[in-house]
């Protein structure tokens, strides 16, 4: 079964409860990857619609925070609600304006809706403690929201994004401005009009445009003390330093990662195999921060498991990402192709050895759109391009090694620390080696799962603090200490 393409239409801002377009009056074209058409429009915000997103938040706020955690939950749960009514309509939306395979993306909205409830239901950990610091009097802590909460959403799942990591702040007390990403905003008008139904005014606004212009005024803005961003290593650095430039923030950064994923001898081969195959995450076009993008296979296994690796990625469907049976569709925009492909092409003149993919597909289907094959090279080595800076593409970078050292050596050698996957039956072994990652979440025999509760984050420029979690949730807390002196 194949949905239906066609245009998608104008999609609004939400400010203070109405669906609105920007002051300026400018919009802007979302195209769709498979096939380079318009699909639909969104305001270009600007710092002024910013500011004004900001103020309704404020105005809100206060009122919010007043409500118990169970009326905040219910709101909540509201919400959820309505995005599981609405599942269809956004699926389609989400498919068509990211290039990933409606097969993948059918989860994303029970993702977010889960992500929402779990938040709903964390909201009571939001206790301070007693401390005795005195034998006479009564020391103890709250926790209190921010205010104003920003945050900025990447590309690859949209919805997702914009839906589940709204619940921590708001559950915490906290108004929120979020800032889509411009590759994909139109599922962003969606969670709009939920949320004007929903929510009371200004309790969650939503704000559309550049990331130079409406994402960089959000991160600068004086008054939001409390900014999240998802995306990449060195727009979060830039981000870091334009909040800087407005006031002391709170700033937390889940970024990318050059993730490694080591296979020893004794691994079970078979699941090995297929876990290396759904850790490149080729339903969103191998565009997840959390994509196994290097991987060593030990000597002893080397050229087997690379023959049958690329046996099975190149019999992958590639096609419209609109079709059940595709495994994998176009990536999200030109710039992002021509990133893809610059990467292919330096892989080639450092020597890299191409095993498969490494152009467009043929086909008069893939005359236009952002196609890529699947791609993976073989006699990959560290000092490499490919080796050390992030694709976020269908591309694989396969090492061989005998000497664990120095292949561990090499997992830590990059900038990045986000994510690592270590395949062994010893138990011992694999903990060893996990525990020697320097990445932030490591799976021992899987990879690319994503858990209930478990913090995700990254170590080193792969980013700072964790979602997904109670200590997701805490951050979007500030701790006042209270001293009751009794006598």
């Amino acid at each position: 079964m194949t949905e239906s393409r066609g245009p998608i239409g104008d999609m609004p801002m939400l400010i203070g409860g109405d669906l609105v377009a920007s002051e300026s009056g400018r919009w802007m074209d979302s195209i769709d990857p498979a096939t380079e058409e318009v699909l639909g429009r969104v305001p270009q915000g600007t710092a002024q619609d910013v500011d004004r997103a900001v103020a309704a938040a404020e105005k809100a706020q206060p009122g919010w925070a007043a409500l118990s955690i169970a009326e905040r939950a219910g709101y909540l749960h509201r919400v959820a609600d309505a995005l599981e009514a609405r599942a269809a309509d956004i699926l389609r939306i989400e498919v068509l304006d990211t290039g990933n395979t409606i097969a993948k993306m059918r989860a994303d909205v029970g993702k977010a809706s889960a992500q929402i409830r779990l938040f709903a239901g964390l909201g009571g950990e939001l206790k301070g403690s007693t401390i005795p610091a005195t034998a006479g009097n009564l020391h103890f802590t709250l926790r209190e929201p921010y205010g104003v909460v920003g945050r900025i959403m990447p590309f690859n799942h949209p919805i997702n994004f914009a839906a589940s990591r709204m619940a921590a702040p708001l559950i915490a007390g906290n108004t929120m401005v979020g800032k889509p990403s411009d590759q994909s905003p139109l599922s962003a008008g969606i969670l709009a009009r939920m949320a004007a139904e929903v929510l009371p005014p200004g309790v969650l606004n939503i704000v559309t445009g550049t990331g130079a212009e409406a994402g960089a005024a959000l991160a600068r803005h004086p008054r939001v003390k409390r900014l999240a961003f998802t995306g990449s290593v060195q727009t979060g650095m830039a981000v870091q330093r334009i909040a800087a430039e407005g006031a002391v923030k709170a700033v937390t950064l889940e970024l990318g990662g050059k993730n490694p994923m080591s296979v020893f001898p004794d691994a079970d081969y078979d699941r090995a195999l297929a876990a290396a195959v759904a850790g490149m995450n080729l339903g969103v076009t191998g565009q997840s921060c959390s994509s196994i993008t290097r991987l060593f296979l030990h000597e002893d296994l080397h050229d087997r498991f690379l023959a049958d690796l690329a046996g099975r990625v190149s019999r992958l469907r590639v096609g419209d990402p609109m079709a059940d049976d595709t495994q994998m569709g176009p990536v999200n925009s030109r710039a992002q192709y021509e990133k893809v492909m610059s990467h292919i092409e330096a892989a080639r003149a450092e020597g890299a050895r191409l095993v498969t993919g490494g152009k467009r597909p043929p086909g008069a289907q893939f005359a236009r759109g952002f196609w890529v094959e699947p791609t993976i090279f073989a006699d990959v080595t560290p000092e490499m391009q490919l080796a050390r800076e992030e694709v976020f593409g269908p591309v694989l970078a396969v090492f061989r090694w005998s000497d664990l050292e120095e292949t561990v050596a090499i997992a830590n050698s990059l900038h990045y620390g986000l994510t690592g996957a270590v395949w062994t039956r010893d138990l011992g072994r694999a903990l060893h080696t996990a525990r020697r990652l320097q990445s932030g979440h490591v799976w021992v025999n899987g990879t690319a799962g994503r858990y209930r509760g478990v913090p995700f984050g990254g170590y080193r420029n792969s980013g700072h603090g964790r979602e997904e979690s109670l200590d997701e949730l805490l951050s979007y807390t500030e701790e006042k200490a209270v001293n009751v002196i009794l006598g």
